[in-house]
C-alpha cells in the first residue's frame, strides 16, 4: 500500500499500524490536518521513531478549489502537538507525491491507496494517469459518515476539498469508506492509554503523550466520549484485519455545492427492490477492543 496521510495523532498511529501489517512502499503528505510542512515533518519523525525506512514523499500544500484550512484547534499548531518529539532525520526524498503515486502504481500491480487526510493528492494522481483506476487494488479511505465533524453534514477530510473528493468517489475502481460512524467506535479511552503508558521506551511514551493532548479536545466538545476518535488506522486496519470490521456495499454520492451540506458524503440506504448500483464498501462497525489490541502490538513490536 501506499499510506497518503497529514499527520496528525491519529494517522501517527495509522503509520505505526501499516508498517506493522502492510507492506508501505511509500509515505505521502498533503495539506490538511496542519500545512504541508508540518505534516511532512511529522510523517518522518513517526517512521524515524519506529525505526522504518519508508520513504516520504510531499504532495499537495492546498486543496484543488476550496481555500486551504487546516485542524489546529483538535491537532495543535505542529499537527503532533503533545509529545516531546525528536527531529526529523531528513526531509522528503522528493516534493512530487502524485509522481510517485503514479510511477509506483504502474510499476507495481495492485497496490491500495490509502489516503487518511484530504483527498487531493489521489484525485490529482487518478486525473494526471487515466490508467491508474485499472491498475490499483482498491482505495481505503478514512473520511466521510451519515454525520459531520466541521459541519453537521461534513467530516473534515472530505470537507477540506469536497472537489478532489469528488473525482475519488467517481473513479470506477474499489473503493472502501471508513468514516466517522465506525471511527467514532474506536477510542482512546484511558485504560487504553494506561496499556500503552505500560509498555517501556520512547515511541509508547510519545504515542501515549500524544493521544491524551488529542484525546482533550474530543472529551471536552462531546457528551459521550471518554478519548480521541482514532480515526485514520480504520482505513489500514479494514484491509489487513477485515475479520474485526462490519461492511456492506453502498452507493455513496459526494455533495460539493450545497451550502449547508458541502463535503456530505450521501449514502442512498432506500430499500428499494431494485437499489442503486454500489460504488463503494461502507465500513459501519469494529470489534473495538481486539482492534485496539492490533494497535497496541504494533507499538510494542516497534518499542
Amino acid at each position: 500500500m501506499i499510506v497518503d496521510c497529514d499527520p496528525g495523532h491519529d494517522d501517527a498511529m495509522a503509520l505505526v499500524v501499516a508498517a506493522r501489517h502492510a507492506d508501505v512502499l511509500g509515505v505521502t503528505t498533503v495539506a490538511g490536518n496542519a500545512p504541508l510542512h508540518s505534516t511532512t515533518r511529522n510523517a518522518r519523525i513517526v517512521l524515524d521513531l519506529i525505526g522504518s525506512k519508508i520513504p516520504v514523499h510531499s504532495g499537495a500544500s492546498r486543496p484543488l478549489v476550496a481555500p486551504p484550512h487546516d485542524a489546529s484547534h483538535v491537532h495543535g499548531k505542529s499537527g503532533l502537538d503533545g509529545a516531546d518529539l525528536p527531529e526529523p532525520s531528513r526531509g522528503p526524498e522528493s516534493e512530487n507525491a502524485i509522481a510517485f503515486i503514479i510511477e509506483t502504481c504502474r510499476a507495481n500491480e495492485g497496490v491500495w491507496l490509502v489516503p487518511i487526510g484530504p483527498l487531493t493528492n489521489i484525485a490529482l494522481a487518478l486525473r494526471a494517469a487515466p490508467d491508474l483506476g485499472s491498475r490499483i487494488a482498491g482505495i481505503s479511505l478514512m473520511g466521510g459518515g451519515t454525520f459531520g465533524n466541521v459541519t453537521a453534514a461534513a467530516e473534515f477530510n472530505v470537507w477540506a476539498d469536497p472537489e478532489a473528493a469528488d473525482i475519488v468517489f467517481r473513479y470506477g475502481g474499489k473503493l472502501m469508506m471508513s468514516g466517522l460512524d465506525v471511527t467514532h467506535q474506536l477510542q482512546a479511552t484511558p485504560s487504553r492509554l494506561a496499556r500503552i503508558r505500560e509498555i517501556p521506551g520512547q515511541l509508547p511514551k510519545v504515542l501515549a503523550d500524544l493521544l491524551a493532548f488529542y484525546s482533550k479536545s474530543y472529551i471536552n466538545s462531546h457528551r459521550d466520549m471518554t478519548g480521541a476518535a482514532v480515526h485514520d488506522p480504520c482505513a489500514v486496519l479494514a484491509l489487513t484485519h477485515p475479520h474485526l470490521f462490519s461492511i456492506s456495499p453502498e452507493h455513496v454520492a459526494l455533495e460539493s455545492h450545497g451550502e449547508h451540506t458541502r463535503g456530505m458524503t450521501l449514502i442512498d440506504r432506500r430499500q428499494y427492490s431494485k437499489p442503486v448500483a454500489p460504488n463503494c464498501d461502507v465500513v459501519w462497525g469494529v470489534d473495538d477492543e481486539p482492534a485496539f489490541d492490533v494497535l497496541i502490538e504494533a507499538i510494542q513490536f516497534f518499542a
